[in-house]
């Protein structure tokens, strides 16, 4: 793990919503290659965190720092420029344009074509259902569709990170299975993963690492193996019978 490199480093962060102190003092790393998870309850702070990284909810103290730059008062526009990709909760598809449309919407930074097309086919082969749907409107598509959609078009931003904010929501349980399948498929072929979800044991199946975040601190990381074994975060998180 040491001789990687430190590709995020989140040092004391601290973000508000409103009056809302929701991080508090936030500290995390990730090195390039790895699939880090964090795992918390409704309201712990896991969305804040990315949202805070992505420069979409800004952080009131602390440094993030991405690949060796200080990305913290950033605008999100400059941060997908350095190369952070995010699938948000929710998925946020464009449903009135086209499945195209919306995986060139998330290519706006590129500007070589050769590079783009060779993006495009590279969502399409990891989706081939999206490859199917090219053509068709995006709100058309089952939820499952929306969430590949969603990966795709951050995808396209070529990104050596890739945030991705509770993708297995709301979806029937064999589309969680093959969504989690796809997200290994894309680390293991060299994209780094940042990953919040409340289905904390897929979560922790498929990641090398994990965080623990409750009321907006960190109070457990370690690798996935070891959470997946820790009695407190069965308990709390995995259902004692896990």
């Amino acid at each position: 793990m040491t001789t990687k490199q430190k590709i995020l480093e989140v040092r004391g962060l601290h973000t508000y919503y409103g009056s809302i102190h929701a991080l508090k003092g936030i500290d995390l790393d990730v090195y390039e290659g790895e699939l880090v998870t964090l795992i918390g309850s409704n309201g712990a702070g896991k969305s804040t965190t990315l949202g805070s990284i992505a420069g979409i909810v800004p952080a009131s103290e602390g440094q993030i720092i991405f690949m060796g730059k200080d990305i913290t008062k950033m605008k999100p526009s400059d941060i997908t420029k350095l190369g952070i990709g995010v699938s948000p909760e929710g998925r946020e598809v464009f449903g009135g344009l086209s499945v195209e449309e919306n995986l060139k919407i998330g290519a706006y930074t590129r500007k070589d074509p050769k590079e783009i097309a060779a993006s495009f086919e590279e969502v399409y082969e990891l989706f081939p259902r999206l490859a199917e749907r090219r053509k068709q409107s995006a709100g058309t598509l089952s939820g499952g569709e929306q969430q590949m959609l969603a990966v795709g078009r951050a995808m396209m931003s070529k990104p050596k990170l890739l945030l991705l904010d509770e993708p297995s929501m709301g979806l029937a349980p064999n589309l969680v299975e093959m969504i989690f399948r796809l997200i290994l498929k894309i680390n293991k072929r060299g994209t780094t993963v940042l990953l919040i979800e409340q289905n904390a044991n897929m979560a922790l199946q498929i990641a090398d690492r994990g965080y623990v975040l409750e009321t907006g601190r960190v109070t457990m990381v370690d690798d996935a193996k070891a959470l997946q074994a820790n009695d407190d975060v069965r308990k709390a998180y995995l259902g004692s019978a896990q």
